[in-house]
């Protein structure tokens, strides 16, 4: 069973994961029901109209998880559907998994007026009573274990080399070389503006949509803003580049990242979560404190190369990494525990008296 915040139509690396993870998972013969926010009534977030909270969610989890009667419950984010399965679970004394995507403390406070401890805090909070806590690279395992998160443990992430390749058709036309892309949402917490306030030469490029896309386009009149863009025409978007930039520092991973260096465009980033564990001695891109050398020497790199390090990277593997991390039921007390949690179920006793 699946609990997650993040689902369609969102489009995210969150998302992208979940279902290539689901996808692979199915082709090795598990089943998985999933518990999307989208199924509830929702609320926007205040200033990201994208983003969906859901709504008197906890009654309805508790159903699905009870009559579902899964091996294992996997609880991908921290949000309300998140916050009801773990209740769930804390509640009737599950055994459950959890995955830390977003470097969340930093999200809500480049939004809020609330401090990193209080965000750091509320991890600790809500992953405590997690069997693993699944995240994509060993520099985030370290920072989460000095933040006081225990059983932390690795789960890869893959790419699609066959979408994402060097050989398509380019989408540029003649705008002035080099061209440096960046592809993903256009959020404050993404640093978009460290790489449009470079003073660099050819053209820059922004693929994506997000609440700071108006206020950018007034900013920067000089960036092309292409808006989001899909499957073809998104994976042209990274192979036409000259070098992809990459300026979050709040990201986990960055699968855009392995996008790019799919199609043979090197990765231009700062020492930060995701670039600082796939970038280095890889020869498929440059981190640097100073994102503007990092671009100069990425254009440096060999676009074959790039794209022999990125076929390194599967979907299989990581959804290979994701079951082992799970913590079924033993199967003699999984049989007493639903037939036990069935019948305690209060939502299923007024029904059946209805």
């Amino acid at each position: 069973m699946l609990a997650t915040d993040a689902w369609e139509p969102q489009v995210n690396g969150v998302v992208t994961t979940l279902k290539r993870t689901l996808d692979e998972c199915r082709a090795l013969g598990h089943d998985f029901e999933i518990i999307q926010y989208n199924e509830f009534k929702t609320v926007s977030w205040p200033d990201y109209k994208e983003v969906k909270l859901a709504l008197g969610c906890y009654e309805e989890v508790r159903e699905r998880i009870l009559m579902y009667a899964p091996d294992a419950v996997h609880i991908a984010t921290e949000g309300p559907v998140g916050l009801a399965a773990r209740r769930v679970c804390v509640e009737w004394g599950l055994p459950f998994t959890t995955s830390y995507h977003t470097k969340f403390p930093e999200y809500v406070s480049a939004r809020l007026p609330l401090p990193l401890s209080v965000g750091y805090a509320y991890m600790r909070w809500f992953h405590k009573p997690s069997g693993r806590v699944m995240v994509a690279t060993p520099t985030l395992q370290k920072d989460l274990e000095a933040h006081g998160i225990k059983n932390v443990s690795p789960w890869t992430r893959g790419v699609d080399t066959v979408m994402f390749r060097p050989d398509l058709e380019p989408i540029y036309g003649d705008l002035p070389r080099p061209i440096m892309a960046y592809v993903g949402r256009v959020a404050v917490e993404k640093n978009i503006e460290a790489f449009l306030s470079l003073d660099v030469p050819g053209t820059k490029v922004i693929v994506g949509g997000g609440p700071q896309l108006e206020e950018l386009k007034v900013k920067y009149p000089k960036t092309i803003f292409t808006g989001p863009r899909f499957g073809d025409e998104l994976a042209r978007s990274y192979a036409d580049a000259d070098v992809f930039v990459f300026p979050s520092l709040t990201d986990t991973f960055g699968l855009v990242i392995l996008e790019a260096m799919a199609t043979g465009t090197p990765v231009a980033a700062f020492p930060a979560h995701g670039p600082i564990d796939i970038i280095p001695g890889s020869n498929a891109g440059v981190i640097n404190d100073d994102l503007k050398i990092a671009t100069e020497e990425a254009l440096k790199l060999d676009p074959k190369n790039v794209r022999a390090y990125a076929e390194k990277f599967s979907w299989r593997a990581c959804a290979e990494e994701f079951v082992r991390n799970l913590q079924p039921l033993p199967q003699p007390e999984k049989a007493r525990i639903w037939t036990r949690l069935k019948a305690l179920n209060p939502i299923r006793k007024r029904r059946k008296t209805a």
